[in-house]
């Protein structure tokens, strides 16, 4: 009998992978045991329908992994829910709320640990390395990345509370465009990337909520 060594997750695996003819596909239990993305070829809960048809009082973490994996196909719905619960975690622990955290993240990558742009950012959190460096984090960590947007997202937050504009949507533009440019505008800087990125996080953030 393999060690579960008490990992819910593993044990699922065993328990979908097991048949009696065949037994326990050893290679791919490893693979997924052992990496945080679970391979496609390994049939866990494959057909996974309980995110995709989750009601409105599902948990933030479902919502968000419903909708990450709207905006991409290619994640598993093991991985969206995985992610989605460091971005709930870490959003919580910075007094933020889950679905603006995951619609920023979701409008940066669409939840891709890999994505890269041609600036130069990379990452799930699309970090650029100087920034990325400053916040002491390693960017293609997807569970770093979460919790280092949530520290930058947070701090903004706490620093345009008293700003007549609201600030959540001043924070968006400082994470997009800089805080430099928030400042020297006094608001939302009048550059049409900025504003049209601020727009769609807000619109996924409704999505995500139900609203």
């Amino acid at each position: 009998m393999l060690p579960l060594a008490g990992n819910p997750l593993v044990a699922a695996i065993v328990a979908v992978a097991w048949t009696a003819t065949a037994g326990v596909r050893v290679g791919g239990l490893r693979d997924a045991a052992s990496s945080w993305h679970i391979p496609p070829s390994v049939p866990v809960l494959r057909g996974l329908r309980l995110l995709m048809d989750a009601g409105p009082k599902a948990p933030p973490s479902v919502k968000l992994a419903r909708e990450a994996l709207r905006a991409n196909p290619r994640l598993g719905p093991v991985d969206a829910l995985l992610l989605a619960t460091d971005v709930v975690d870490a959003a919580a622990a910075r007094g933020l709320p889950a679905g603006f955290l995951g619609a920023t993240l979701l409008q940066e990558s669409a939840f891709d640990p890999n994505a890269m742009s041609s600036a130069g950012a990379v990452g799930i959190a699309q970090f650029t390395l100087p920034t990325a460096a400053a916040e002491g984090i390693d960017p293609w960590d997807p569970h770093q990345a979460i919790a280092g947007s949530a520290r930058l997202l947070g701090a903004y937050v706490h620093a345009y509370r008293n700003e007549e504009d609201d600030p959540y949507t001043l924070a968006l533009a400082a994470y997009n465009a800089g805080p430099g440019a928030v400042a020297a505008y006094h608001g939302v800087p009048p550059y049409a990337e900025t504003r049209e990125y601020i727009d769609d996080v807000i619109d996924r953030w409704s999505r995500i909520v139900g609203r």
